[in-house]
């Protein structure tokens, strides 16, 4: 780790990031023509001021005087118009590179197993897509362009400085290798104070993003202060990052300036003396030098600060492409398109385990006929929602085999899988959109005559239309405007227009009203009907009437059968449980 935190300048990654440059090929050769032409007439100025002096101004001569002044003045003309193509320019690739990157990175998010995202924090991966992005368009715009400019620009002043008087040029480069040296070890102890701000950076994003999201429970509770407290500390350490990134700038730039006001002084000081006792160094040619020695310190000056921010986008790249190289994909090598199922489900001894050596499911296995409601029972932890996480194959099983009429799923392509199964969950998640695009989820083929009609049908229709705007009433994030019986009936909605083949609903009644929950009811029956569908509840009430029902615990199927069947069994699991809950809703109602 430490050899990887010294390299000033990745060249692998850098090629990495070229390569998203090629589509741009034209606008990149635009900026490339800019630079030389910048730095060309960077040193063609001072040039040109000399001859003028020494050729006109010092011998009085006003011929031909008039000429070299336009001749100034276009070329200062010439060197803002590429200035202007430059600094436009490599903005633009900057940020075009930039979206193509966001772009691929968003599309490789999308394919994360929810394993990533279990493990992951939801702030750092935001400051991945955000803010580090930001960075790396920086690279281009503001970082690695201008240091070829600036490089550029000093070596052709350079040759200038050489080709006019080789001895003022030598008094010039004796005061280089203390800015070079003082730049090497301000970028090497730059790097790594960026570095330091970058994580203090996803660490105070990813700890505000959390406490905004669970703002309720730290209020419920009391925990202002602590909280407060944390982000204090928190805060304190990103605003030291930055204090280091100040400091380091205002030990190195006062040396830049210093060098260059020095370095002035011993041309005046030396070009001077020499035109008085032997006229090596004329007038013009000091007055060049005095405007030569800013076009070669400024860029060195200029390359330091540049090369901070080519640094924090180089560590911003690097963070970015460890997530783009992440390997979290479900395997979605199946080539069978799933269509219309008949809906006949099997589990054969499938074996799973979010965390090794903690097994979840171990060796279930159940039928479940086309057309028939199967109900899944069983404390929490039992393994209930994980057979619809495999079932969706948002999971990959250890052992074992999951067939949808007598298919493998992982023969499937995950997206014809996914299409054909509707899961209602427990937690209902609304997005920041109107009630109509949370229902259809932006899909063109959902029109909104097919949502009214839906929402009739499972009596949805009148309390929707009941709010401002209707279907195009924005819900705000996750749905806050609804209550939490409402955000339910949206999601059961959202599962019914799209006509599912298996229809999942795993505690979907869980944290809904009386009112509500009869609705919901209701409109099960109507699209169970003729339906594959799999009820997870902890209410047993809701299962009753099911075909099947399955009974859960320790991640095995200890029991299963019709609700009348499993009540017949002496001391069954499924009949203490239904017992508990039968005199725990009567006490409550008495």
């Amino acid at each position: 780790m430490g050899k990887e935190k010294e390299q000033l300048f990745d060249i692998t990654l850098f090629k990495r990031l070229f390569k998203f440059i090629k589509p741009y090929k034209t606008v990149f050769f635009v900026v490339f023509f800019s630079v030389i032409c910048i730095a060309v007439l960077g040193a063609a100025i001072p040039y040109l001021l000399q001859y003028t002096v020494d050729e006109n101004v010092k011998l009085k001569v006003a011929e031909g005087f008039l000429d070299f002044v336009l001749i100034m003045v276009a070329l200062l003309i010439l060197e803002f118009v590429f200035q202007l193509l430059f600094m436009f320019y490599s903005g633009w690739l900057g940020q075009n590179v930039v979206k193509d990157i966001r772009v691929k990175l968003f599309d490789h998010l999308l394919g994360f197993k929810m394993k990533y995202y279990d493990t992951s924090s939801v702030g750092v991966l935001i400051t991945r897509s955000v803010t580090d992005m930001e960075r790396i368009a920086d690279i281009f715009g503001q970082g690695l362009f201008q240091i070829f400019k600036d490089i550029l620009a000093m070596a052709v002043v350079s040759g200038a400085m050489f080709y006019m008087n080789w001895r003022l040029s030598l008094i010039v480069f004796t005061m280089l290798p203390l800015v070079l040296y003082a730049t090497k070890v301000f970028q090497k102890y730059m790097k790594r104070a960026f570095e330091d701000v970058r994580n203090e950076v996803s660490n105070l994003n990813s700890f505000v993003q959390e406490r905004i999201t669970g703002m309720k429970i730290l209020q419920l509770f009391a925990r202002e202060a602590i909280e407060n407290e944390k982000f204090r500390q928190i805060n304190e350490r990103h605003k030291k990052g930055w204090l280091k990134t100040i400091w380091y700038n205002s030990i190195f730039f006062p040396i830049a300036e210093l060098s260059s006001s020095i370095t002035i002084g011993l041309v005046v000081w030396y070009g001077g003396l020499t035109h008085v006792l032997s006229s090596t160094a004329s007038q013009g040619v000091v007055l060049a030098f005095i405007m030569f020695i800013p076009k070669l310190f400024r860029p060195l000056r200029q390359i330091a600060d540049k090369f901070n921010t080519l640094q924090m986008g180089m560590v911003a790249a690097n963070r970015v492409f460890k997530v783009i190289d992440t390997t979290s994909q479900i395997d979605d090598k199946g080539t069978h398109e799933a269509h219309n199922f008949k809906g006949a489900i099997g589990f054969k001894n499938v074996h799973f385990n979010y965390v090794p050596d903690e097994p979840v499911l171990k060796g279930v296995s159940f039928k479940v006929n086309a057309g028939e409601t199967v109900a899944i029972v069983g404390s929490t932890g039992a393994g209930k929602s994980t057979i619809i996480n495999l079932l969706n194959r948002f999971y990959e099983i250890n052992s074992g085999t999951i067939c949808i009429d007598s298919i493998t799923i992982s023969d499937m392509t995950l997206a014809s899988l996914r299409s054909q199964i509707a899961v209602v969950l427990q937690d209902v998640f609304l997005f920041a959109d109107t009630i109509l695009n949370n229902i259809t989820l932006h899909n063109p083929e959902v029109t909104e005559a097919q949502v009214v009609t839906a929402a009739k049908s499972i009596g949805v229709h009148d309390f929707i239309s009941s709010l401002p705007g209707g279907y195009h009433y924005n819900v705000k994030e996750r749905g806050v405007m609804l209550s939490s019986g409402q955000r339910q009936l949206i999601s059961f909605l959202r599962a019914y227009v799209t006509n599912p083949s298996i229809l999942v609903l795993d505690e979907a009644t869980s944290s809904v009203d009386s009112y509500s929950e009869q609705l919901i009811q209701n409109a099960t029956e109507k699209i169970t009907k003729d339906r594959t569908s799999i009820v997870i509840a902890h209410r047993l009430a809701t299962v009753k009437k099911a075909d099947k029902i399955l009974v859960m615990d320790a991640g095995e199927i200890v029991e299963q059968g019709t609700h009348a069947e499993l009540l017949e069994k002496e001391n069954g699991y499924y009949k203490n449980l239904y017992e508990v809950q039968f005199l725990n809703e009567k006490a409550l109602a008495s």
